[in-house]
């Protein structure tokens, strides 16, 4: 009887993993396309957004009078580009990992709107942005912050469950 039940539970197991229906196997590998163009086209935009970057910081830092000073304003400029080049580095390890796992980390996704709230945060004039704004973007960046830390929690526990305890004894 034991046998029979694992059996069930592979079973269900390969049920779960393999399409059930004509009609989810061509859906599941259009999927997959869409995901592998996407992973392409982010993949491109992250390698041009680099070289953009890269033209910048060199014009800036090139433009006369001055060599190599960049007054405040550039600065916020380029630190805003090298965010958004971060986020797109983080949705591709997003996407990668939704190609070979067939899930989302959720706390990745958690990072990356942190990290956008971030670069919001950077680019914002503070003195001439309406105060509203202000406290709505604090709301959304500790709402954000709340959720990871939960998140990071609860992963933590069900890792801590799935480990061997070390009692000590050697």
């Amino acid at each position: 009887m034991e046998k029979d039940l694992e059996n069930d539970k592979m079973s269900l197991e390969e049920k779960e993993k393999a399409p059930k229906t004509l009609i989810e196997r061509p859906l599941g590998r259009i999927e997959r396309s869409i995901v592998i163009a996407l992973l392409a086209m982010m993949v491109l935009v992250v390698f041009l957004g680099t070289l953009e970057l890269a033209v910048v910081i060199a014009e800036e830092m090139l433009n006369p009078p001055r060599l190599i000073l960049l007054n405040v304003k550039e600065l916020l400029t380029i630190f805003g580009f090298f965010l958004m080049i971060l986020i797109g580095l983080e949705f591709i390890q997003t996407i990668k990992i939704y190609l070979m796992e067939d899930t989302l980390r959720i706390e990745v996704l958690f990072l990356v709107a942190i990290i956008a709230i971030i670069r919001k945060v950077i680019m914002l004039d503070v003195m001439s942005s309406d105060p509203m704004t202000l406290i709505g973007i604090a709301a959304v960046f500790v709402a954000l912050s709340s959720g990871y830390w939960v998140v990071k929690k609860v992963m933590d526990r069900k890792n801590k469950k799935s480990e061997p305890r070390d009692l000590g004894f050697r």
